[in-house]
């Protein structure tokens, strides 16, 4: 059989996001860190309005009525942000502007394994530095690799936890590459590193309107780096990455800050609660400031639990890989979804004890 591929594709893995069932089917789905509310209603409200003619012309290639809002929003000139079909397309266009055989990519381990996959695309190096036990940053291994493209996930999957912003700034200072902080579960922690892009040229910032706004089928998220940074990035941009449909209705949602305060405010305490339910089960709950926790089973079984729960028609998140083989990553959902969880890893584990 012919072989069509560029070697390093032929060789590498796919990446595996988590399942999707189909639209309507009665399952809870806690498995992908979707938002468990609804979009903001004016949000809502733009998508049943959709003029035809949007549909008939390209749309704008840039997103600039969405870089004027998020401008807005978030204090910062409206030439300091690129947006991106979805945050994950961001990540793909740094790899491709700054990365090639011979060029290192760094992170820290465990984290968003697209990162992996994006940087074997390019056939670029990769070095994957161990996360201390308790997920302090491996500063000075991070420093001393010096990658072309280095990735922090701040707050962080699957562990949750948030990177101080003095290491980031740090790590930013002594790095002679791009530093990328992808703060795609922001809008659930207490704190952010934005500041970090008006002091240093090589840092950017990716968010998402995926998880904060609701808004993961919409695929829409955007980047905050000095303008000298974007000029580069946006030479390998598709011509128009970012459809009218998705600029307009994100506007509207990013518009939207008290509505999304709001659900945010929902989660943190149903988060809070879904915490103290698994820890009085004897599962061991790391801290989080997104909107998912890392949950220890106290038997160890995390792979049974994930099986046995998907057969009730309640999704979650397994990794089979070092560190995480013994761990569940579980999204917060609506306090109902959350209670039948519990109710379900309860049985379960009552009935592993005989």
């Amino acid at each position: 059989m012919t072989n069509y591929f560029r070697s390093n594709v032929d060789a590498m893995a796919s990446y595996i996001p988590g399942e999707q069932p189909p639209r309507g089917t009665p399952i809870i789905k806690l498995n992908s860190n979707e938002n468990a509310y609804p979009p903001s209603p004016a949000a809502l409200e733009v998508l049943r309005n959709i003029d035809g003619e949007w549909l008939r012309r390209y749309p704008e290639p840039f997103g600039g009525e969405f870089r004027q809002a998020a401008s807005k929003v978030l204090g910062v000139p409206s030439d300091w942000i690129i947006v991106g079909n979805g945050s994950d397309e961001l990540l793909s266009i740094v790899i491709r502007a700054c990365t090639e055989p011979g060029r290192k990519v760094v992170y820290p381990m465990p984290t968003y394994v697209l990162y992996r996959t994006l940087t074997e695309m390019q056939a670029a190096d990769i070095l994957e530095i161990p996360y201390e036990e308790d997920y302090s940053l491996p500063l000075k291994e991070l420093i001393s690799a010096d990658g072309s493209v280095t990735f922090i996930a701040s707050p962080n999957s699957p562990s949750g936890h948030v990177v101080p912003t003095d290491d980031l700034r740090k790590l930013a200072s002594q790095l002679s590459g791009v530093l990328v902080i992808d703060e795609a579960y922001v809008d659930f922690a207490e704190e952010n590193a934005l500041d970090l892009v008006q002091e240093y040229e090589n840092v950017m910032i990716i968010r998402t309107l995926s998880k904060g706004y609701s808004l993961a089928g919409l695929r829409l998220g955007f980047g905050v780096a000095n303008p000298w940074l974007l000029d580069g990035l946006f030479k390998v941009k598709d011509s128009y990455n970012i459809d009218a449909i998705a600029c307009a209705v994100a506007t509207a949602a990013i518009n939207d800050q008290a509505y999304k305060n709001a659900c945010i405010a929902k989660i943190k305490v149903s988060r809070t609660q879904l915490a103290s339910d698994l820890k009085q089960l004897g599962f061991r709950v790391w801290d989080s400031q997104t909107n998912f926790l890392l949950a220890q089973p106290p038997q160890g079984n995390a792979e049974y639990l994930y099986q046995k729960l998907k057969e009730q028609k309640i999704l979650i998140r397994y990794f089979k890989q070092p560190g995480l083989e013994d761990k569940l990553r579980i999204t917060v959902g609506t306090d109902e979804q959350n209670h039948t969880l519990v109710q379900a890893l309860n049985n379960l584990l009552e009935t592993r004890k005989y």
